[in-house]
C-alpha cells in the first residue's frame, strides 16, 4: 500500500451549532476516522499514481440534534472520504 499524506487547509463548516471549544474533539475525530477509512479502503484509483485536489465537494451531512464533536467528526471525515471519489 502506499504511502498517504493528506492536507486539509481549511474546513469550512456553515450552518452547524458549534461552539469554539469543540473545534479541537471535531478535528481529532476528523483525523482519527479519515485515517481508519484510508488505512481499510485505500483511496480511489485516480490518486494511486499520486496527486492533488484543490477542494472537495463533498456530500451533505445529516445530523442528529443531540450528534457528539466524535459523531460530527466521523460524519465530517465519511463525506470528505466520499468527496474524494470513495464509496463506503
Amino acid at each position: 500500500m502506499p504511502d498517504i499524506h493528506l492536507h486539509i487547509e481549511r474546513l469550512i463548516l456553515d450552518g452547524l451549532p458549534l461552539e469554539r471549544s469543540q473545534g479541537p474533539q471535531v478535528q481529532a475525530a476528523v483525523e482519527a476516522e479519515l485515517s481508519r477509512l484510508l488505512t481499510t479502503s485505500g483511496i480511489g484509483a485516480q490518486f494511486q499514481a499520486g496527486g492533488a485536489v484543490p477542494s472537495v465537494r463533498a456530500p451533505a451531512l445529516q445530523l442528529a440534534d443531540n450528534s457528539s464533536s466524535t459523531q460530527l467528526g466521523q460524519q465530517i471525515a465519511q463525506s470528505v472520504y466520499s468527496g474524494l471519489g470513495n464509496s463506503r
